[in-house]
Parts: structure tokens; sequence; C-alpha cells
């Protein structure tokens, strides 16, 4: 016993000193955000950022992210940015600079779940009853327009940007997602957009309506594409890539749609329409046994959802299509529930095009002439170039592809939002790749940490300070300035002589730079008042006079 014990001894104290080394190899940053942002606030790409805790962007702020910036989120609090209802996120990168949210672990020690996710939260409808409805995750995040939602609600942009290595979970089965959109609506943009080695889902839409172009869903745990509670957006121009070594406990598809998540009749009910997708899973031969068990389906369809495919390409998958219960099978019988000029491959025998609702057959539901889908046995007969490489991915078909053609968009619910193609699933055979150069395959290894040269910031505040308001004495109003030396929350306050606050002018994350407050004291008395600024861990205080 006493051998086993200093065993037990041994062990635990190299994984301390073990766990003490990871935890010790985190990148440096220039600013901690926490907190709620109730202003508008700006980041630079010169600084690099951390987000401790939920980190909350309220109505009617607009946080606005400069191309090329590099956000982390801190573990340990479950760093997550939530943008509320009302309040708005400009992330607008570029193809050459992304804006990037991930680990703060160097290379070679990040790991999916290592911090929380993005979290926006709109005004638009969700067949909830009531109309609004509170975000899983823990985060506490109320979606959803209720009684009066706004489909056209704007939530700002998400262009070019990468979240890397997120998903945490809150509580067991309770995680945060990559992305989450919950009632967003139609007025947001969405476009390129990497979700990487997500702890839960990459995407997952709650209801709202917004559309949304070019995303990548690389390497996650759960599923891919995930969309319930009344969503009825457009999606075009989507790839999924997993890792045939990990998938989640609870199962894991390219994609999962629900009505709600008992399969009520809702409305409205879940019904986007999705068109040009390359979702590929873990099997690159139907022989191939060596992948996670818990892989399930390309595609599955489930409670009451009507969620509609055009032009896509599912392969690879221990089932290709799963079209789930009652609600699903009469929608396929009835029309309602539409897939149309696809291809479905790796398809082993039985597992292929399948539904447990008995008066439906799946398969020749699928096979309908008029559908124009077709189906192959092995992935291969679908003439993608590398589409199972997981570091350097090339999905896009070769010249004897079947994908190359067979795309049609007369279809009436491809409206004005979809670009037209010939060729099926997400990449052009004769046209550029429109995943690079932003996409980032091979995120474990990539240093973010700044630069010396990258790191200066000429014109800037150098130091916190406080100027003395002017005019001095004043009646009733005086300006006050004040400058930021690096990015972070800021108070200023007006207190009286015996110290109580009589007001609070600034409780707020604030970028570097030199602020200008007009301050009106006309509901206070004549007296001597004093007022203080705390940034960072510096404390200044200067003393005004107002004569009435």
């Amino acid at each position: 016993m006493k051998i086993i014990n200093k065993f037990v001894s041994i062990i635990f104290i190299v994984l301390l000193f073990g766990l003490a080394e990871t935890f010790a190899q985190l990148a440096p940053v220039d600013s901690v955000i926490e907190g709620n942002i109730n202003s508008n606030a700006f980041l630079s790409k010169n600084k690099r950022y951390l987000l401790r805790g939920f980190v909350n962007v309220n109505p009617p702020a607009t946080l606005t992210i400069q191309a090329g910036t590099v956000i982390y989120g801190e573990r340990s609090t479950k760093g997550s940015l939530i943008i509320n209802r009302g309040a708005k996120i400009i992330a607008n990168g570029t193809a050459d600079e992304p804006i990037v949210f991930t680990s703060q672990a160097l290379p070679g020690n990040r790991g999916a779940g290592d911090w929380g996710g993005i979290i926006i939260a709109g005004n638009a409808t969700i067949n909830v009853p009531g109309g609004t409805a509170t975000l899983e995750g823990g985060t506490g995040t109320i979606y959803g327009g209720g009684a009066t939602p706004n489909d056209d609600d704007n939530s700002g942009i998400l262009r070019y940007v990468r979240i890397e290595f997120p998903g945490i979970a809150f509580l067991p089965d309770n995680e945060i997602n990559g992305l989450t959109l919950g009632g967003v609506g139609r007025g947001t943009t969405i476009e390129y957009v990497q979700v990487s080695f997500s702890g839960d889902d990459s995407f997952e839409w709650f209801g709202g309506t917004v559309n949304g172009k070019y995303l990548i869903a690389f390497k996650g745990v759960d599923d891919e594409f995930d969309m319930d509670f009344g969503f009825r957006g457009n999606l075009q121009f989507g790839f999924g890539l997993r890792d045939p070594n990990i998938a989640d406990i609870s199962g894991s598809n390219g994609f999962e749609t629900d009505n709600d998540g008992t399969g009520t009749f809702n409305t409205p009910r879940t019904l986007p329409v999705i068109s040009n997708f390359t979702v590929v899973g873990p099997m690159p031969d139907t022989s191939f046994t060596a992948y996670n068990p818990n892989f399930k389906r390309g595609a599955h369809i489930r409670r009451s959802a009507l969620t509609s495919i055009y032009n896509s390409i599912v392969m690879g998958y221990p089932i290709g299509l799963l079209l789930d219960g009652s609600g699903v099978g009469n929608a396929a019988i009835g029309d309602t529930l539409q897939i149309r000029n696809s291809i479905w491959a790796g398809l082993r025998a039985g597992n292929g095009i399948i539904t447990n609702y008995g008066q439906l057959n799946a398969l020749q539901w699928y096979d309908t002439p008029a559908y124009q889908n077709r189906r192959y046995v092995q992935p291969s007969e679908v003439g993608l170039i590398a589409p199972f490489n997981l570091t350097s991915p090339n999905p896009v078909p070769n010249s004897g592809s079947p994908a190359a053609t067979g795309a049609a968009f007369s279809n009436p619910r491809l409206g004005s939002f979809f670009t037209p193609t010939s060729y099926v699933g997400a990449f052009d055979p004769s046209g550029n790749r429109w995943d690079l150069p932003w996409a980032n395959y091979d995120p474990q290894n990539t240093s973010y940490v700044l630069s010396v040269e990258e790191n200066q910031l000429s014109g800037l505040p150098t130091d916190f300070s406080l100027s003395q308001n002017y005019p001095n004495p004043f009646n009733p109003s005086t300006k006050i300035i004040y400058s930021v030396a690096n990015p972070t929350k800021v108070k200023l306050y007006v207190t009286n002589i015996l110290g109580q606050v009589v007001d609070e002018l600034v409780n707020d994350f604030k970028e570097t730079g030199t602020y200008e407050i007009e301050y009106n004291a006309e509901n206070l008395s004549t007296g001597l008042y004093i007022y203080t600024l705390e940034a960072g861990n510096t404390k200044l205080s200067k003393k005004m006079t107002l004569l009435k």
C-alpha cells in the first residue's frame, strides 16, 4: 500500500508540474476586456486583447474591431463575447487581414473548448411561445423580438473572421458554441467566417432570419451546422470537414435541424434554405472503420424541421441522410421539405438515405427523377481533389468530377440572395477558392504574438491623465478631458466633499486615446466637488467649483 501511495504521489507531482507548465504557456496580452461595454468601443490590430468572463456589449453600443485584430479568450473564466439585442458588432476583416478570436495558449498547447465563443442575440422572430428565450451555454443571454419582432434587425457585421478553439462547457452537456446566432435578423452580415476546433457545434442558429455566405466548420466536436427554433435564413457556400478521431458523445452530424426541442409545429417552422455546401465526414471510403463511433449522419433532419438543401455535396458519414419522424416525413411527401440537385456519397448498404417514418420510402423520394439528385457508393466517385486532407484540404472538383455540373437555381426558394452556379458544392472547379488566403487549416501551430514593431502605436497617449476641467469655476457646464494609455475599463465619477458619489460620467471599456466629457451639473448645488478617474491601476482626482 505504501508503494502504491508513493507511486500515486509521484504521478500527482508530475501531473501538477505538467499542468503548471501548460497553463504558464499563455500568449501575452495588452488589454483585458471584462464586464459590460455600454458605449461605442474600438479594438486595434496593434494590440492583443483577452476576453475575461462573459463580456456583454449592451445597447446602444457598437463594438468595432479593426481588420487584423487578434482577440484571445480566457479559459479559466470561460471568456466569451456576447452582442446583446440592440447592440452591434462591426468585425469587418479582409482576406489579407482577417479578425481572429482564438485560444490564449501558445502553439502546440491549444485545444477545443479553450474559451467560450461568440454569441449574437437579435430581435427577429423565433418560434418559442412569447417570442423570447434564453440561449444555451449558461450566459443568460435573451434572444428574440418578443411580441414585436423585427426580421430585418441588424446586429452588425462578421466578415473575414476566424473563431478558433471555442466551445468550453459551462456545465456538462451545456457548452457554448463557436458562433451562436439567436434571433438574429437579416439586416446582419455574416460571411467569410471559419469556426475551427469548437468544443460544441461550430455554427448554431436559434430562430431568426439572418443570411450567411462562405462559412467553414473545421474539426469541430459536435455538429457542423445546427439550426432550430424557427430559423429561416438563406445560406450559400459552406464547407465542413471533420477529424475522424473527434466526435461528441451526443452524436456528431454535418447538418442537424429541429423545429424545436420536442418537434412541435410551432411557427414559424425551421426552414433554412441551403445551397452549395460541401460537407465532408470522417470516412474517405466505405470500408474505413477507424473513426470515432460517435459520428452519426451527414444530415439529420428531425423534430418537424422543414430544412431544404440544394446544389450541395454530403459525403463520408456513417449514415448519409436521416429523415426523422412523421413531421419530417410528411413534409418530404408534401414537398415543403426539399432536397434538389445534390450529391450524397459514401453510402454503405442500408445506411445511405433512410427514414424511420413508415409512410415514406426515403431512398425512392431522394431518387425522384425530377429532383435531379445523385448518389455514389464511394466519396472518391465525387471527384474532389483532396477533400479529406486534414491540414491542407482541397475540396474543389477536378476536371472530370460529376460535381462540376448539375446545379439549378430555377426553384423559387433560391431568390436574389443566391449566386447561380453551374457546379454543385461549395467550390468552383474553374474559379478561385473563396477560402484562401484568409482561412487557416492549421491554427494549432500559428503564432499570434505581436512583434515589437507591430506593437508601436504612434500619436497615442503613453500615460493615464486627467486634465483640469475648463471653465473652472463653472455654471452649470464644464469640460473634462482624460487620456487612456492602454485599453481598459474606465470609471469617471463626481463626489461631494463628503466622498458621496453624485454623478457617474463613465463606466465602460475604453480604447487607448484621449476623451472629452461635457459635464452638466444643473442638478447640483453650489459648492466644491471632486472628479475621479479610475483606469487600470491608476486613480486620479481633481477639484472643481460650481458657482450658481
